[in-house]
């Protein structure tokens, strides 16, 4: 399948968990709240390694300590978007909260651009600007 496919699943549940966590942290602190679905998520990965084979000693092992210092810096960049995600839906808009979120596109198609060397031509840029745009007039009331 292709990585499109891909893409839009994750989009779908991205979508799903702002739903979900908007309902779920009305009533309790939003770092337990995130301490609680990251815990969630370790056992459902566990899981899904596990049957896909995917998690054994074998595999750990050929993992460089580069690519765990980078997976390393990639957990706590995650969890520090799911803390400061999570507080500000207990306070805003669901919508308005997530196309915010999403303007980490623009971040990471530039941050993409310099750091990786991928292309950044007039239509990333003008796509960039649109989704800014965007993510301006959904929230703005």
């Amino acid at each position: 399948m292709s990585w499109v496919f891909f893409a839009f699943l994750s989009a779908i549940f991205a979508s799903l968990v702002a739903i979900f966590a908007k309902i779920g942290i009305k009533n309790i602190d939003t770092t337990l709240a995130t301490t609680v679905r990251s815990i969630i998520m370790a056992g459902f990965l566990i899981v899904v390694s596990l049957g896909l084979q995917k998690f054994n000693s074998q595999l750990l092992a050929e993992i460089k300590m580069r690519d765990w210092i980078f997976i390393t810096l990639a957990g706590v960049a995650g969890a520090l978007s799911w803390l400061f995600g999570f507080h500000a839906l207990k306070n805003g808009e669901a919508g308005a909260v997530s196309a915010i979120d999403r303007l980490s596109i623009v971040f990471v198609v530039v941050l993409a651009a310099i750091f990786l060397g991928e292309s950044f031509g007039w239509k990333t840029a003008l796509g960039s600007v649109l989704i800014a745009l965007g993510a301006f007039l959904i929230t703005w009331k």
